[in-house]
């Protein structure tokens, strides 16, 4: 799994197996690999690319993939059934129907000697979707005793039970702004919203981000970098302010358009919201959160590695279901003409 924080690499060896009562799941080996100065900036660069130089990209990418993934194999000694990949996201464009993840699946497959099963967006989108979010699915399965379960990565999004549909879509920002703000003085992130805790309110910035108009819309609906880059990085350039203010209202920010969507579902008291993703580390973040949606919800973390790499999981979950021909692309979440398993599945040379 690689994100939109571009904070690196995950890799999780996974065990999933389904009983009468349901699916479950345990994780049993994990690496992360930072992104290099030079990998993390063609990464968020790539968007800009020519046809021909994103298509060599995406090959050596997928290449790339497979190496990271071979060592770890030999390294832990894991007997494998096949790598599930999200790859990268360049390219989100559902309106035109359009989604791009880079990380060539065959290159990846040749290069660890093992099968693949990747680009798992394509078909939703094909199909009328927004191919985003993907996640909910393992939220159904796997952690459907939570009212809600949010995940804070470089986009937040939620996922939720209602009339006995699981509906889920993307928030707006997380991680992606913060981030944004800390390379400002060439930080990779505040750890624990050390820097965010410390500033004060900016009411200017707060407003005109709590004004864009994705927040108005109606769901399903997604975002990707080219949203934040055209319509986030302006208001954050335009603000003069100390980076501890910037981060502070970012955080602010973050947490008012969740809480906004938590409360919005007035049949439920007593809520639970399971949070994972790197966000859900920045205890500032997590204290203004529990603080903005008051005592009638319980914001729950769950272990730091199931909180960094829930979304690798489920994208091994994703993987299973496609090798099962089983639905993994919900069209109550994405809004596509109906429920679908995506994938697709390349072998080794």
């Amino acid at each position: 799994m690689s994100g939109t924080s571009l904070d690196g690499l995950d890799l999780a060896y996974c065990h999933i197996w389904e009983t009468t009562s349901g699916w479950d799941f345990e994780i049993k080996q994990t690496r992360s690999i930072s992104y290099s100065e030079e990998l993390q900036a063609k990464l968020k660069n790539s968007i800009y690319l020519p046809a021909d130089q994103l298509l060599q990209f995406h090959n050596t990418y997928g290449s790339w993939l497979g190496l990271q993934t071979k060592d770890f194999i030999k390294a832990h000694t894991l007997e494998v059934d096949f790598i599930a990949s999200h790859g990268h996201t360049t390219h989100h464009q559902p309106q035109n129907g359009l989604t791009f993840q880079i990380g060539s699946g065959q290159h990846l497959a040749n290069e660890s000697a093992t099968k693949v099963i990747c680009d798992f967006r394509t078909n939703d989108v094909a199909l009328g979707g927004q191919g985003a979010p993907l996640v909910p699915i393992g939220d159904q399965l796997f952690f459907g005793q939570y009212d809600y379960c949010l995940n804070l990565g470089g986009i937040s999004n939620i996922s939720f039970e209602q009339n006995g549909k699981r509906l889920a879509y993307d928030i707006g920002l997380a991680n992606m702004i913060l981030n944004h703000i800390t390379k400002k003085i060439d930080l990779d992130y505040d750890k624990g919203g050390a820097l965010a805790r410390t500033g004060k309110l900016n009411r200017g910035m707060l407003d005109q981000l709590n004004d864009l108009e994705f927040y108005k819309l109606p769901f399903p609906k997604s975002i990707g970098f080219e949203w934040f880059v055209e319509k986030v990085v302006p208001i954050v350039e335009s603000t003069k302010d100390s980076i501890e203010n910037l981060l502070h209202t970012a955080v602010h920010h973050i947490c008012d358009q969740i809480s906004l969507q938590v409360s919005a579902q007035k049949n439920k008291t007593n809520k639970s919201l399971f949070v994972t993703g790197g966000g859900a580390l920045n205890t500032f973040l997590m204290d203004c959160l529990q603080e903005k949606l008051g005592t009638e919800t319980k914001v729950v973390s769950p272990s730091t590695t199931l909180i960094e790499f829930k979304e690798a999981l489920v994208f091994a979950l994703m993987g299973v279901l496609r090798e099962e021909q089983r639905i993994n692309c919900l069209s109550s979440v994405t809004g596509a003409k109906k429920d679908s398993f995506g994938g697709v599945v390349y072998l080794p040379a």
